[in-house]
């Protein structure tokens, strides 16, 4: 049984702590219907998925023509009906397709909000945990409370609360309308179609064309920048080789006067 004050868990964690999509896709859930963290998300899809797998047995005992599977399946209808989850004359089939927002709609934090009650889904979380909040002269202190079919017409303020004066200031005003919880599918990431090889080499084969153009047009004046020093470097070593040229002239002349001196000496 355990002890009343370590009770069991009500709902049942994701398989794995890391998944993209579904990380996302309860924030959403959290921002839309102003809860308090996940854990409230877990239990409202623990909820459905009793209902969900209870439906799919049925339906299983039911083609056999069990008779007290009839007599079970008529029971969870009735009580989903009586939640306003599903409408009158349902089947199990129906059951299936429910999906977890379902679930959250029918909680009392929700309805007080539609109703006008509070300004905002975080606001009737809050005027709920205080205790400002009744079904039918009956203060309810649980924002997740599951309101059925009739108590939804029930729901207000308690008879000692100050919510219940015109003008007190955290009361919605006269001309206040809640915006309605519209459900929406999450947009997914539209993938870009691949490109094909033939089109990747036509895109390589132009890009190389416009940088040949680009190089053209700038060559003209790398080529002036460029001539110089060459030139210089062609004549450095021209000179370098004239000079022993006129060294050795000089020489042989130097030799001819030494000879002529020498001839008139004589």
């Amino acid at each position: 049984m355990g002890k009343p004050k370590f009770s069991r868990k009500k709902y049942e964690t994701p398989s794995h702590p890391w998944q993209e999509d579904r990380i996302k896709a309860e924030n959403e859930l959290i921002r839309k219907y102003g809860l308090k963290n996940k854990r409230e998300v877990w239990k409202s899809q623990t909820r459905l998925r009793k209902y969900r797998s209870q439906a799919r047995e049925l339906l299983a005992k039911v083609a056999t023509g069990d008779v007290q599977s009839k007599k079970e399946s008529e029971q969870l209808l009735m009580s989903l009906n009586r939640m306003n989850v599903l409408p009158p004359n349902s089947t199990l089939d129906d059951v299936l397709t429910l999906d977890t927002e379902t679930i959250l709609s029918r909680r009392l934090q929700t309805l007080t909000y539609l109703k006008g009650l509070a300004n905002t889904s975080y606001q009737a979380r809050q005027l709920i945990s205080h205790g400002h909040i009744a079904i039918s002269d009956r203060r309810v202190t649980v924002p997740g409370y599951i309101v059925t079919k009739e108590e939804e017409g029930e729901i207000g303020y308690t008879n000692d609360s100050p919510l219940n004066d015109v003008m007190h200031p955290a009361r919605p005003r006269a001309d206040f309308k809640s915006v309605p919880i519209i459900k929406k599918d999450i947009p997914k990431e539209e993938k870009k179609p691949l490109e094909s090889p033939k089109q990747e080499d036509k895109e390589k084969s132009t890009e190389p064309s416009e940088k040949e153009e680009k190089l053209k047009e700038e060559s003209p004046k790398k080529e002036t920048t460029q001539t110089e020093p060459l030139k210089q470097e062609v004549v450095e070593p021209e000179k370098s080789k004239e000079e022993p040229k006129e060294k050795v002239k000089e020489q042989s002349t130097d030799k001819d006067k030494k000879d002529e001196k020498k001839t008139t000496g004589d």
